[in-house]
């Protein structure tokens, strides 16, 4: 048997650590949406995301950061308009949903952005809920998704935000730390949903 050279190697998906006063998170980022995994790892390189917060905390739905506004946010000052001044077209990808853990990107709404395209840094993490079949399939016809088995099976068991799909670009997952998800989405917050006390973060490639 030959080795392997260096470019039939699989490559490792990249991975980055979020770190809060909550834990860290890990987060995998996949190579089927190259644009926004290349966006992300070069805006952790550079520490734009250091110091910003989780601006918008909703249990059961997700948590939001990456505002570069927030990192020198007043208390009480809303936040979630903040951008670095471009946009990123969006990758869909139907193998990659909104499950608990999953890493996407946030976006401006429909009316003014029928593209569906993502916010250059702002991004969300899916806490979610579980779902019974039932309501599957009145999620699956009231938008059109078709969930596969895999799905169906994942959202009644671990949970998530199924009918988030095919509609924000998920482009990566926690894969160790989803209990700083709960720590954090159960934190009390404002009305604008930011939590009253500052969390912060940084992130380190791994």
């Amino acid at each position: 048997m030959q080795a392997q050279t260096a470019e039939e190697t699989p490559r490792k998906e990249q991975r980055v650590v979020i770190h809060t006063s909550y834990g860290d998170m890990t987060v995998k980022l996949y190579d089927e949406t190259p644009q926004h995994r290349d966006n992300f790892i070069r805006l952790v390189k550079e520490k734009q995301y250091d110091s910003t917060l989780f601006h918008r905390v909703i249990k059961d739905f997700m948590i939001q950061g990456g505002d570069p506004d927030s990192k020198h946010a007043k208390p009480g000052q809303m936040l979630g308009s903040g951008d670095l001044g471009y946009t990123i077209p969006a990758e869909f990808v139907p193998a990659r949903f909104h499950k608990k853990g999953a890493l996407a990107a946030a976006r401006t709404g429909d009316q003014v952005n029928p593209q569906k395209r993502s916010s250059s840094c702002q991004f969300y993490i899916v806490q979610g809920r579980t779902w019974t079949p039932q309501e599957l399939q009145m999620i699956s016809m009231q938008y059109g998704t078709q969930f596969t088995p895999e799905q169906i099976e994942i959202y009644t068991t671990l949970g998530g935000t199924p009918f988030l799909d095919m509609q924000y670009t998920v482009f990566g997952e926690v894969v160790d730390g989803l209990d700083v998800i709960d720590k954090i989405a159960s934190q009390p917050t404002r009305p604008g949903d930011r939590p009253v006390e500052d969390i912060r973060m940084t992130m380190t490639l791994e």
